[in-house]
């Protein structure tokens, strides 16, 4: 009878680790598999973007305009953060190891910052240069029309990056990828950018030379737009860096969904991070005094099975388990 019970016991311990193995080995596979998609989604991009950013420097220096060339760098700035991303994603999807507990996810809030602060460099470039040439234009200086070759590639890049954002937003928000979905908001700044660059060129085409002052001002125009978008990366990057908590609303789901468990009294002390795409969560549960260690540890590994179906499997939960308070 012994013997049995030992025999069943070591049969449970097997299969655990058997569900752990390939639990690994699927959350491994998912990360392969999801690491192919961004490069591949990223690259679509990088070759977009250097398709016009050549396109920009040729049409801003040709057809003497200060926005084309803003928008051109604007365009430059893309494709760097298409390689940034391409090389974090790498990093990230590294698997755990012994100097990285808690796996490499932080790579990718690492790459979302860094776009975030080349965005930043390149709009006070672009403020500074459409500031000048304002200032300049106020002294009495003659400001170059721009050429229609200016202006019909801005029309061009308005749809080209418009294309190239809507798949970015929905490829990324698919896979939960920070990086991703920041440098598809990139590529949606520049195809706004174009807009204003459009707007500025064909008004000083079209209205004559009083009105040139207009194509620096689209400049300025693209560079605010710019900050906007490069401060709102920077407060998530930072604040994810900075081990921010979840949004309330997703903590209170949390805390509803644990105590929704039959056996599962006052969840408290919830602690929420974000690791690159994925969660962490620690929190406290409180239980039946009485039950045995092993009911304990079963309701445990009930409430971390829950949340990782509710939050993906990549997500980091830890349970610590006190008993009910008895009442005096």
């Amino acid at each position: 009878m012994i013997r049995i019970k030992v025999c069943i016991c070591r049969y449970g311990e097997v299969l655990r680790e058997n569900h752990k193995y390939f639990a690994n080995a699927k959350n491994s596979y998912y990360g392969m598999e999801r690491n192919k998609e961004i490069f591949k989604v990223t690259l679509i991009g990088g070759v977009a973007n250097v398709f016009l950013l050549l396109i920009k420097f040729v049409a801003g220096i040709l057809g003497h305009s200060a926005a084309m060339v803003a928008d051109a760098v604007h365009s430059l700035s893309d494709f760097v953060t298409d390689i940034i991303v391409l090389v974090f994603i790498h990093i990230s999807g590294k698997p755990q190891d012994n100097d990285h507990d808690y796996g490499h996810g932080k790579y990718e809030t690492l790459a979302t910052t860094l776009i975030g602060f080349a965005l930043l460099v390149v709009s006070f470039g672009i403020l500074y240069s459409g500031c000048t040439k304002i200032i300049a234009w106020w002294k009495g200086e003659n400001l170059s029309s721009p050429g229609m070759l200016a202006f019909w590639v801005a029309i061009l890049s308005i749809a080209v990056k418009e294309g190239i954002y809507r798949y970015t937003i929905v490829e990324a928000r698919k896979l939960s990828s920070q990086a991703m979905e920041a440098n598809a908001w990139h590529h949606r700044s520049d195809a706004l950018s174009s807009i204003g660059t459009a707007i500025g060129i064909g008004g000083a085409i079209f209205l004559g030379q009083r009105w040139t002052v207009l194509d620096p001002m689209a400049s300025i125009f693209v560079g605010l737009f710019i900050v906007k978008v490069s401060f709102e990366l920077l407060g998530n990057g930072i604040g994810d860096l900075t081990e921010r908590s979840l949004p309330d609303a997703i903590e209170k789901e949390m805390i509803s969904k644990v105590s929704a468990l039959p056996g599962v009294v006052e969840p408290h002390n919830l602690r929420t991070r974000r690791i690159g795409n994925h969660y962490a969560i620690e929190l406290h549960i409180r239980m039946n005094g009485d039950i045995t260690l092993r009911e304990a540890h079963d309701k445990a590994s009930e409430v971390e099975r829950l949340l990782k179906d509710c939050y993906g499997e990549g997500t980091h939960v830890a349970v610590h388990v006190e008993p009910v308070k008895q009442k005096k």
